[in-house]
């Protein structure tokens, strides 16, 4: 009996997590600052927030705040485990800040070889840094031992997220194209362009290595699921609008779209590769992008108030003290 007892146990471990959790926003961190915020990132139990000529550093434990990073119009951050260095692209001076993930030092500054660096991500195969310059239309590439730009992989598209695989391949978002790129970070070279069409103007992006698959959130509220080897599109998901980053939990087989519209879409990924949306959050006008803790599966969303907007001017502007964490949690 006991034997029995402890197959369906392990049975039972080993089911998907198929829509058995219905989330929610629980709690919000309030932030100091009231510049723009962007990518978020989780490392060793710290969050690490975008957020105007800085990057914060929150305890995820303890929810308080560890200390900040100064940064040129922040936009992601980047983590390199093995040598123990964070990397935070610089939109507004075009360069890489690195800086030490344990004391969160500054160690130098990088100059890259394209306008306005975007995304940014760790190569592990090749130790490399790889930032997408969104002005620039380029990559640039930063060896993470030496804390060198060592070359530079010519896009002709504005590039957009990006993910690797963790063998040697990327696949980035060409936003002005519709299209997800296979990049093969070895050799510098790409493979493969792929169209995400119905999709427009291709965002976030997420993987589950696992797989080979691929879950691109693009304008028009919807998710392309496309095969990482073909790019075949698998399925397409609504989603709701104004969306900018995507996560995967491959332990609970959920993926998440965050949508600045105020809403966070749950879909649940099936056995034979079927997917099906569970359901919308409702989260905060501007909570369009995220970190998923997976450890904790908590999801983690910067979002501010903002001022009506005056005749004339490209952006409202946010409302003193306004920045804050929403924390999503499964129940």
């Amino acid at each position: 009996m006991k034997i029995l007892s402890s197959i369906l146990y392990c049975c039972l471990l080993a089911l998907p997590f198929y829509g058995q959790t219905k989330y929610a926003v629980v709690r919000s961190i309030p932030l100091s600052g009231d510049g723009g915020y962007d990518y978020t990132g989780i490392y060793q139990r710290k969050l690490f927030i975008s957020h105007g000529t800085q990057v914060q550093v929150l305890d995820l434990d303890k929810e308080t705040l560890l200390g900040s990073i100064p940064a040129m119009g922040v936009h992601g951050i980047a983590f390199a485990p093995a040598e123990g260095k964070g990397y935070i692209s610089n939109g507004k001076d075009t360069s890489v800040t690195v800086f030490d993930l344990q004391t969160l030092q500054v160690i130098t500054k990088i100059k890259v070889s394209g306008a306005n660096p975007d995304a940014i991500l760790y190569e592990p195969l090749m130790h490399q840094i790889w930032t997408f310059n969104g002005k620039g239309k380029n990559a640039s590439i930063i060896d993470a031992k030496e804390n060198k730009l060592v070359g530079t992989l010519d896009l002709n598209a504005r590039p957009e997220f990006a993910v690797a695989d963790g063998h040697g391949h990327i696949f980035l978002n060409l936003e002005d194209q519709n299209k997800v790129l296979k990049i093969d970070a070895v050799h510098r070279k790409i493979l493969a362009s792929w169209p995400v069409a119905p999709g427009e103007a291709p965002s976030g992006l997420a993987m589950d290595t696992l797989n080979q698959v691929l879950f691109s959130v693009c304008d028009g509220k919807v998710m392309m699921v496309l095969d990482a080897n073909s790019g075949k599109i698998i399925s397409t998901l609504p989603i709701g609008d104004d969306v900018d980053a995507c996560a995967y939990d491959q332990e609970r087989h959920l993926v998440f779209s965050s949508n600045g519209e105020g809403s966070l879409t749950v879909v649940s990924v099936m056995q034979g590769k079927k997917y099906k949306v569970l359901e919308n959050v409702p989260t905060q006008a501007g909570a369009k992008t995220m970190a998923l803790d997976l450890q904790t599966h908590r999801i983690y969303l910067p979002v501010a108030e903002y001022e009506k907007k005056n005749p004339g001017e490209k952006k409202a502007k946010i409302k003193a003290g306004s920045f804050k964490i929403l924390v999503v949690e499964g129940k």
